[in-house]
């Protein structure tokens, strides 16, 4: 994998060059940029969720910084589906340059629309369907219909005059589908005989033998369990798992309950998804939420977010007590999704929390009520068989799975020279079926932190981590400006610490030591006192309580 951080030389007419801003090395972030004859074209847009040591962090966005001064050479953002670690990006990559064109199939553009009207941005888009070629600039484009777990799931065949590439986007090979839509390994092998010089593969799956089970396993189990259920049934997925939804619909219908639709982002996901028909809602079925409160206990289920237990989302905040619906003994809690990795503790965290107040709390780890929407490797192993490209690279998971799908290529022939082990800003140039790193670019985390977007440095969350695991202390002193002898103080405050503040009352005359000591030494800066108050105070917290908490000294010159 290359670390070695070398800016690429100046691209050469006729090749393709490569360069993936975010999903090499996690799960999230997706976004590759392709560039050739002076054109850039983007596939997919994502965002990542923070994970717990970036604590305030609403979202984590790729690093546009390469292109950023580039905007106008975009001749278009592709997005394979509509998945929010695939389109969540998208507005604040508009916000730079809004005349950016957006190409995906019906839904994908519908959930991004609906998300870009929330930032007051009104797109250009052009709606493709399986089996549509569109030229953008010198890229000629081929859509091809992937299953995956969202409705409308396309991959990419990108073909220029440098080679083909065929970017997969998240998919897997469900057999059995529940919306019918086969990933299309006709159009696959199609491609695959007119040579495919670099395969861009979903990695998520690539380290689980065999084959991911098939969605329509998911629908008995869901009734079995709403069926037996005494009291309220909460299930919670993804807010865009429109099969999920529909599954739980359904199996509301068979046992006369009703459902409600919890959370912002599932109401507006289900509502387009119903208005654009990937969603059948049975007759009588949905109910305002408000008035499923009137409800008996054993005819409502409450469809919600929170399945990776974000803290805001709505299961964690029922976990905590903190929303209207309060689990309690009786109530059944589904978790229908899959755990992103990262998000474990958090997960188990909400999962012990509905446990404790007596729900019946339903998971992955003891039911089916949950597959994965990407390949195992079965599934991997096959399309390279009918592919056989010449060059590979894994996206879209973490390095032990990029490591994983590598293996997986190198198994059915394709040299190990030629597989390529990227991470984000590694550029590629692919000409004449050759695929070469070229340089590696020094590409940072960008946080959405409220309304404020990349102005959150990793120091900032250091002391944020500092902060709420460390504690907080405060010190003031009043020196005399001509001697510096202290006029008042030291007054000390601390926060997030079990002892009483009178404890630091044995360090003040070590604090008054140090600056008379300095204060004779003809030290009279501001800056200088207070590092040494600092240090004072930091030493004597280490040795006495074993602690390294964030120290503000304040100096006062009177």
């Amino acid at each position: 994998m290359p670390t070695q951080l070398q800016d690429p030389p100046a691209l050469e007419p006729g090749t393709l060059r490569i360069v993936p801003l975010g999903g090499l090395g996690e799960v999230g972030r997706n976004m590759t940029v392709f560039e050739f004859d002076g054109k850039l074209l983007i596939v997919d847009c994502g965002v990542l969720f923070p994970e717990e040591h970036q604590p305030g962090v609403d979202l984590i966005l790729p690093d546009f910084e390469p292109i950023k001064d580039r905007l106008d050479d975009v001749v278009g953002i592709v997005l394979t589906h509509g998945h929010e670690d695939h389109i969540g990006a998208v507005p604040y990559l508009l916000r730079l340059n809004r005349e950016i064109p957006l190409i995906g199939s019906g839904l994908t553009l519908a959930l991004v629309e609906a998300k870009l009207k929330e930032h007051r941005i009104k797109p250009y888009t052009l709606t493709v369907t399986e089996g549509d070629r569109e030229q953008l600039g010198p890229f000629d484009l081929e859509f091809i219909a992937v299953n995956h777990s969202i409705p409308d799931a396309l991959a990419v065949a990108i073909r220029t005059p440098a080679g083909v590439v065929l970017a997969t986007g998240d998919f897997k090979m469900d057999q059995l589908p529940l919306d019918g839509r086969l990933t299309d390994l006709r159009s696959f092998a199609r491609i695959g005989e007119e040579g495919i010089d670099l395969f861009l593969v979903d990695s998520t799956n690539a380290d689980v033998p065999g084959f991911t089970p098939l969605e329509r396993e998911i629908g008995p189990v869901l009734d079995q369990v709403i069926a037996k259920a005494p009291r309220r049934v909460i299930v919670a997925s993804f807010s865009s798992h429109v099969h999920r939804v529909q599954q739980v619909l359904d199996a509301a219908a068979a046992h006369g309950r009703r459902v409600a639709l919890l959370g912002r982002s599932m109401l507006r996901n289900m509502t387009i998804a119903s208005d654009l028909g990937y969603l059948n809602v049975p007759d009588g079925v949905l109910i305002d939420y408000k008035k499923a409160r009137d409800l008996p206990d054993d005819k409502i289920v409450y469809m919600s977010t929170g399945s990776q237990g974000e803290p805001m989302a709505v299961l964690s905040r029922m976990a905590n007590l903190d929303h209207e619906i309060e689990p309690g003994p009786g109530d059944t809690v589904i978790l229908a999704s899959s755990l992103i990795p990262g998000n474990e503790n958090a997960v188990y965290r909400v999962i012990d929390g509905l446990t404790k107040l007596g729900a019946n709390v339903v998971h992955k780890g003891n039911a089916r009520v949950h597959v994965s929407g990407h390949a195992a490797a079965g599934e991997l192993l096959y399309c390279y068989n009918i592919l056989k490209p010449r060059n590979v690279l894994p996206i879209h998971g973490e390095y032990r799975h990029l490591m994983a799908n590598a293996k997986l290529a190198q198994d059915t022939g394709v040299p190990a020279e030629r597989t390529i082990l990227g991470e984000n800003g590694t550029v590629i140039d692919l000409r004449d079926g050759d695929a070469r790193v070229v340089g590696q670019l020094d590409l940072g985390f960008v946080y959405v932190d409220g309304s404020t977007v990349g102005e959150i440095t990793d120091a900032d969350l250091k002391d944020r981590r500092i902060l709420g695991e460390e504690g907080f202390i405060s010190v003031i002193v009043v020196v005399d400006a001509a001697t510096g002898k202290i006029i008042s103080g030291p007054e000390i405050h601390a926060r997030g610490f079990a002892e009483h503040d009178k404890v630091f009352d044995d360090v003040k005359p070590k604090i008054a030591a140090a600056l008379a000591d300095a204060a004779q030494s003809g030290v009279r800066d501001q800056h200088a006192l207070s590092q040494v108050v600092r240090r004072t105070i930091g030493r004597w917290v280490n040795q006495r309580l074993r602690r390294r908490p964030m120290i503000v000294p304040l100096v006062i010159e009177a």
